[in-house]
């Protein structure tokens, strides 16, 4: 490596780890333009790319980087998250299945941001999945991404109300309580626990939360309306004396 590429490297590099993706992309690809060695560099340009919504770019990119260094396990994530945005979702399952994931062969032996990317990957594969009328599946795949990611109060709430869509109400109640465990304050967790509470003839347990909801947001439209029809539900009492 020549001096010049050297110092491209370490600043490309550099402005990268600042999140500063206009300096880094200029000096990345002055890189390229010298040397297409360097797996890393192709990594970054295609976070870079991803990050702007052109996927077909980041992933020549993260393919590229994968032929550099075929163990490149960043770059295989990446390129897993990327197919999966361009809806090639079987190409994504087999790049995320060569993918070895730590001494344990576990995800559990990758860092929090390789997880939480992993499991977004298996939340929009579900989403997909349950846009095609496949529930089952879709409910395999958010327990994938919440078996990774159990702190994730979006998925857990997703994954309780295609539970209830199948009538597993326990396993719905489990879920969006399990979501405001990581997140108590997680209005559409909330929400739905008290239309699962109400269904099941708690209709305390469901005012209490929907109330909840609006300490948290006064002008929720959704909670007022629920409570509403519960106080109109309620029967009148008689007249005093």
């Amino acid at each position: 490596m020549n001096e010049r590429v050297k110092q491209l490297l370490v600043l490309g590099r550099e402005h990268y780890a600042k999140r500063e993706f206009e300096k880094a992309e200029q000096m990345l690809r002055m890189v390229l333009e010298e040397e297409d060695r360097y797996a890393d560099v192709h990594d970054m340009l295609g976070v870079i790319a991803h990050s702007r919504g052109n996927f077909l770019v980041a992933e020549r990119h993260f393919e590229r980087a994968l032929e550099i260094n075929p163990a490149y396990t960043e770059a295989a994530l990446n390129l897993a998250v990327t197919y999966n945005d361009r809806g090639k979702y079987e190409k994504a399952r087999e790049v995320y299945g060569r993918i070895k994931v730590g001494p344990s062969g576990t995800a559990q032996g990758l860092d929090p941001f390789a997880r939480g990317k992993i499991a977004n990957m298996h939340a929009d594969l579900a989403q997909a999945y349950h846009d095609a009328g496949l529930v089952r599946e879709a409910i395999g795949e958010y327990e994938k991404a919440v078996g990774l990611c159990p702190q994730f109060a979006d998925l857990q709430t997703k994954l309780g109300a295609l539970l209830r869509e199948i009538n597993d109400l326990p396993s719905a109640r489990a879920r969006y309580e399990a979501a405001l465990q990581a997140k108590p304050n997680y209005v559409p967790a909330r929400l739905q626990l008290g239309v699962l509470l109400l269904a099941a003839g708690d209709s305390a347990g469901a005012e209490e939360h929907w109330k909840h909801v609006i300490l948290l947001e006064p002008d929720n439209s959704q909670a007022k309306m629920y409570l509403r029809m519960l106080e109109r539900a309620q029967p009148s009492k008689p007249p005093a004396g």
